[in-house]
């Protein structure tokens, strides 16, 4: 481990131990991580929902340390292992972000794989009980939701009007099937943490970068980028999950007030998704934005011919390589579940 990341760590545990001092009172203390901070989810869902509805549900009982993993000096990826060793309580990550390591956190959303995010839902339920599973068994941690962000979407410095456009152009991605994706037009993935795009894309040490509709506006990538790609490429799938000890430690009560609340509050963050694809590419492009001032990008929508193109790259690309790095085992469980729902079967050898 690098000493900038012992320092990470380091800082993250003084802050966590200081909160403690600061609710002594609790009967339970809970330090969340929530997702990126510029993001309505992040404002409007996840904040609220630890930080007033769950202490107040307590009674008190319940004290939580929240801060999104942004706040904290992280770049997304460290959620999982924070859990893993216990350093916190809750986090929310990025699937995609923890995919290379372990590629079944791919599974659910694979680049062209969902054309809706309705798709990309049923996709998601079919595979949810193996996913809690592999979570508990191997990582000592429990899956409290199941959510994502809106359609992930290319942002561009220069002109294109179609993938053929993207051959030689390096675009900040995140998870393995992204870059698979990327790789099978010509584009080459680079891995860059979503906090530094905008002065990537401003200082040209990227061409484009992949993201949601609404969250490039919120993070201002509108300010290095000129044109968007509306192609559905994938949705960013994320978990909020908890550290399995820390969660059975609880008192059993306040286990029940987040039990009782959780599966509205997953819904509340899908419905905001929902609501917020088209709004998204409204604001980054002429408006009305009621986020904002309209970003004044370029719209570009795809046309049958590149969804089509997006589709046969990932049944020629992205599911064959994802099945290998998965392993057969994994690929049957695809094709047990996910496969039922969409007709797609992942090669088992």
């Amino acid at each position: 481990m690098s000493l900038l990341k012992k320092l990470a760590l380091i800082k993250i545990a003084i802050l966590f131990v200081l909160a403690t001092f600061n609710i002594a009172n609790a009967k339970d203390l809970l330090n969340v991580i929530g997702n990126v901070s510029v993001t309505t989810q992040f404002k409007t869902l996840q904040k609220p929902f630890w930080t007033e509805k769950v202490p107040d549900a307590s009674g008190g009982d319940i004290k939580v340390n929240f801060k999104g993993w942004n706040e904290m000096g992280l770049k997304g990826p460290e959620g999982l292992r924070l859990l893993m060793k216990g350093q916190t309580q809750v986090a929310s990550f990025q699937l995609g972000h923890v995919s290379g390591e372990h590629p079944i956190n791919d599974t659910t959303d694979l680049a062209g794989m969902s054309p809706t995010i309705d798709d990309f839902w049923k996709v998601t339920q079919s595979f949810r009980p193996t996913l809690e599973k592999f979570y508990e068994d191997n990582f000592g941690v429990k899956i409290l939701t199941m959510q994502s962000f809106q359609a992930q979407i290319l942002y561009c410095r220069d002109p294109l009007k179609s993938l053929a456009d993207m051959k030689g152009r390096k675009v900040r991605s995140s998870g393995v099937s992204q870059s698979d994706f990327l790789s099978a037009i010509g584009a080459s993935a680079i891995p860059m943490s979503f906090t530094e795009v905008q002065q990537g894309l401003q200082k040209g040490v990227i061409d484009c970068a992949i993201t949601g509709t609404l969250g490039g506006y919120s993070a201002k990538w509108w300010e290095g980028a000129n044109y968007l790609y509306t192609l559905p490429i994938n949705f960013a799938a994320g978990v909020t999950a908890v550290n399995i000890k820390a969660w059975n430690s609880m008192d059993p009560k306040n286990r029940k007030v987040i039990e009782d609340r959780i599966k509205a509050h997953e819904k509340a963050m899908w419905d905001l998704n929902r609501s917020e694809g088209e709004m998204g590419i409204l604001c980054n492009t002429t408006g009305p934005c009621p986020e904002g001032k309209p970003g004044g990008m370029k719209r570009v929508d795809p046309s049958d011919a590149d969804m089509k193109l997006l589709k046969k790259i990932m049944l020629e690309t992205v599911l064959p390589r994802w099945a290998k790095r998965c392993g057969s085992d994994c690929a049957k469980q695809f094709n047990n579940t996910i496969g039922k729902v969409t007709g797609l079967s992942a090669p088992t050898s």
